[in-house]
């Protein structure tokens, strides 16, 4: 049975969703929605905001922040299945989304799903689509399914690019044949990447901005050596080498301008 406040409660609801009087949200001006739709958890969330108000069926696709995750795809793009969404249907989801969506400028991109080296071509799209409207923080996971599927490669071009101000990147390659260019990066994380100790200088030294830099479970190298001036904040977590045997990973860092050092999980450090 239902009470008089719930019922109360659901014809306010009901006001909104067909714009009634009541309907506050749906009276502020677009670039304050757009503000509210890009804070919503998913691209998939906001796409979903459409069903609230006639109004805000085409507003998405003008918002500033992109998310793109599996895992949370799973129940909104088949919630009749029940086995997960499948990377082609991720994919093409991904692919018809951006295909609608034309921001100004795009604050932030985010990926997160298990790659397939059958999909390269498409995920190099996502990422020159998000570096063709200035992305300011760019986040791509590609995480493992069971067996080795590639590991996504970026191409040259990636490493030239001034619009990033963040960037966090798991599992992928960072093969540069040139300097690397991040003029306005000012946070970068790496998890399970295989870096060497000159791409790491590179980095460092071709990214003038840079604060904060987390390695997490990376490997490859056995010295850090950063005398960066603008980097304050260093972060290692781990050390990932499928080559080494537990308690026998060495690295030895000399950091003399870092503020901040945060060492997590088990490794031995010379300092």
């Amino acid at each position: 049975m239902e009470t008089v406040e719930e019922g109360q409660n659901r014809r306010k609801i009901l006001k909104l969703a067909d714009g009634g009087e009541e309907d506050r949200i749906s009276n502020l001006p677009d670039c304050l929605i757009l503000e509210i739709l890009s804070r919503l958890h998913s691209t998939q969330d906001a796409i979903r905001t459409g069903a609230l108000s006639k109004r805000w069926i085409h507003l998405w696709t003008s918002i500033t922040t992109l998310i793109f995750k599996h895992s949370e795809l799973d129940d909104t793009l088949t919630p009749c299945r029940k086995t997960p969404t499948s990377r082609s249907d991720f994919v093409s989801f991904v692919d018809k989304t951006l295909t609608q969506c034309r921001p100004s400028k795009l604050k932030k991109f985010v990926v997160s799903t298990t790659y397939d080296s059958r999909f390269e071509s498409q995920v190099n799209q996502w990422v020159h689509y998000a570096i063709n409207f200035n992305v300011e923080e760019l986040s791509l996971s590609f995480y493992y399914s069971g067996e080795l599927e590639g590991v996504f490669p970026f191409d040259q071009s990636f490493f030239i690019i001034s619009c990033f101000t963040h960037l966090t990147l798991v599992i992928c390659e960072l093969n540069p044949t040139r300097p690397i260019s991040w003029k306005n990066l000012r946070n970068l994380s790496l998890s399970r990447l295989t870096l060497d100790e000159d791409l790491i200088k590179n980095i460092l030294s071709e990214s003038p901005q840079l604060e904060t830099l987390e390695l997490i479970l990376c490997c490859g190298f056995n010295r850090l050596d950063i005398t960066s001036r603008s980097l304050k904040n260093l972060v290692f977590s781990g050390y990932s080498d499928p080559m080494c045997f537990l308690g026998e990973d060495i690295v030895e860092i000399n950091a003399p301008n870092i503020l901040s050092l945060t060492i997590q999980n088990t490794i031995l450090l010379w300092m």
